[in-house]
């Protein structure tokens, strides 16, 4: 059997560690509190206009693996909130203050910029867009569109650097120093998408700080969950012939939501069926070839029983 397949019935949907400290459970990731420390779980959940619609085989593994990568890869840039890999799921992280605002660095318009600009919302970002833009249309530089963070169940709102600093959200010299390693970041991570073929379409960033006011990068960074990744030999064809692009990331999650389904995230989501779940399974497996440069090995079984076992190992339970 396909090992996506086999892995259906084995997908971590939730953790519940009680020994390991007050849990928060976000859309993708269970989160244990500690004193100076947190522990972090990216499960199999799949979320898409802010709700959490079921699980994808192997799902939460490819996402931290390719998390710790490009940590890894930035560390030159900015310090980030990583200190420990004890499973393929999970990392032991330094707690931080974070920032109360999505840091997104967009080098195209399509997606949500996309439906707010011919809907007008994208006015909110305070920014100057031409009138006669194409979806998936290039931007002369990057932008910046950050967005407050909302509630499970929720929608995340445009936002304008103004709007951010009249609210109290953050400081002005937060917000400059955010945006300024946001930018540096989407570089590094264009180019390295580049060498491998791909378009880094856009991103969105979580950052934070320290007792000291230090900034670090925080959550996830460049994955295909986060971020938004085409084929970049076919770009300019597609976009002459207005055809869509070739994704490696959730926007194939949102339009088989909105064309086979009609939801757009207003009213209860429909159920993932097995196709699907393992169709973008295999998109995920495709990424991470396409983004790391080696193919991924899955491993068929219980991933519960796996980080109870690797967490107990590294003395954490």
């Amino acid at each position: 059997m396909n090992p996506i397949q086999a892995q259906l019935a084995h997908t971590l949907r939730g953790t519940d560690f009680e020994e390991l400290g007050e849990r928060y459970v976000g859309k993708v990731r269970d989160v244990y509190a500690q004193d100076d420390r947190l522990i972090i779980v990216t499960t199999d959940r799949v979320s898409a206009f802010d709700h959490v619609l079921g699980t994808i085989p192997f799902k939460g593994e490819i996402l931290n693996r390719m998390a710790v990568d490009a940590f890894r890869a930035t560390e030159d840039i900015a310090k980030n909130h990583l200190i420990a890999v004890p499973d393929p799921n999970v990392v032991v992280a330094k707690k931080l203050k974070a920032y109360p605002v999505e840091m997104i660095v967009r080098q195209y318009i399509t997606g949500s910029l996309w439906r707010d600009y011919q809907s007008g919302v994208a006015d909110a970002y305070e920014l100057a867009f031409a009138p006669d833009l194409k979806k998936d249309q290039r931007f002369e530089a990057p932008i910046f569109t950050p967005s407050t963070k909302a509630e499970i169940g929720t929608h995340d709102e445009p936002i304008s650097k103004a709007k951010i600093v009249e609210r109290g959200l953050m400081t002005a010299d937060q917000l400059e120093r955010a945006e300024e390693t946001a930018r540096r970041l989407f570089a590094r991570g264009a180019e390295r998408a580049a060498a491998r073929g791909l378009i880094l379409v856009d991103t969105k960033y979580e950052l934070g700080e320290d007792e000291d006011g230090e900034l670090y990068v925080i959550d996830e960074l460049h994955t295909p969950d986060s971020s938004r990744y085409w084929i970049a030999e076919e770009y300019e064809a597609r976009f002459a012939a207005g055809d869509a692009q070739r994704m490696l990331d959730k926007e194939n999650l949102r339009g088989w939501l909105i064309e086979q389904h009609g939801f757009s995230g207003h009213g209860t989501p429909p159920a993932l069926d097995d196709e699907i779940r393992v169709t973008l399974a295999s998109r995920y497996f495709d990424a991470y070839a396409r983004i790391l440069g080696a193919p991924f090995e899955p491993t068929v079984g219980d991933v519960g029983d796996r980080i109870r076992d690797n967490l107990a190992a590294a003395g954490l339970l």
